[in-house]
């Protein structure tokens, strides 16, 4: 059931993509009336970039021209088709600095055109916003007439957002989540999984459950100081086994923010301890 108009003037285009479990597929979107931003060119597979660059060479038909890809940030399964899809549609490729730089690193053929910065109007009435947490360079896009949310991967309808160390940072996840709440945007456009009709009860679920997690975390330690490898089967006794490589990430994020804010201690041999 692709390509699928979601709200007004945004289509949704899900494609397969290397994701992480339970996802399956990338949603990208084409935003705007008569001129078209193409957000996440995410598909690294030729018979989906097939179908995507069909999707895209389509619009012109239905009076809306493509005038540049958007990505939200440099994840694998976000940026698989960028260099191939701006080639084939002689398009720019637009994102956060942040995301060019890591970009840089990895994948030379990725040539961004564009460095999308906080608070730029992009298109009629979308504004990009520079959303980290989850990624150094992550951008949403927020049509203020309208009150669609175009999020990438701050939330998911399925599946969950995964905080990294070294590409994530809690601390200022949580403050983005809490800055998207306060927009009071009618839907929200995740990357995974289906719109959502009430995204800030979304937010707050989220803060609530990293908060509810966190506390876990200090409660572990104040029973006994530990290493992050013994913390995990008490912190995530909840959580299937077979999560845990995962968990464990999300943990480590977790105590460093606690260790940044000044709140928790790591000593030399790796064991936490709360500070008073």
């Amino acid at each position: 059931m692709r390509p699928r108009d979601v709200t007004t003037n945004v289509q949704m285009f899900p494609a397969r993509t290397p994701t992480l479990p339970p996802a399956t597929h990338t949603n990208s979107y084409a935003i705007g009336s008569r001129e078209v931003i193409l957000v996440e060119p995410a598909t690294p597979y030729d018979d989906e970039q097939r179908a995507w660059l069909d999707w895209a060479r389509a619009l012109p038909s239905h009076d809306r021209t493509p005038v540049a890809i958007f990505l939200t940030h440099h994840h694998a399964d976000h940026v698989g088709g960028a260099a191939t899809f701006a080639r084939e549609l002689d398009l720019p490729l637009w994102a956060h600095e942040a995301t060019r730089a890591r970009l840089h690193k990895t994948d030379e053929s990725v040539q961004i055109a564009r460095n999308v910065e906080d608070g730029e109007i992009l298109l009629e009435s979308w504004r990009a916003l520079h959303t980290p947490g989850h990624a150094p360079g992550h951008l949403c896009l927020h049509d203020e007439a309208t009150g669609a949310l175009v999020c990438g991967d701050m939330v998911a309808s399925v599946g969950t957002i995964l905080i990294a160390p070294g590409d994530g940072d809690m601390r200022v996840y949580l403050e983005q989540l809490a800055r998207l709440d306060a927009l009071g945007a009618r839907v929200a456009l995740p990357a995974h999984g289906d719109p959502i009709d009430e995204p800030s009860a979304l937010f707050r679920k989220y803060v609530a459950h990293r908060a509810m997690r966190e506390e876990k975390i200090v409660e572990a330690i104040l029973r006994a100081p530990r290493r992050a490898e013994d913390l995990l089967p008490d912190v995530y006794a909840d959580t299937p086994p077979f999560l845990w490589p995962a968990a464990a990430l999300s943990l480590q994020a977790h105590l460093d923010k606690l260790t940044g804010e000044g709140r928790a201690a790591r000593d030399d041999e790796n064991v936490y301890r709360l500070l008073a």
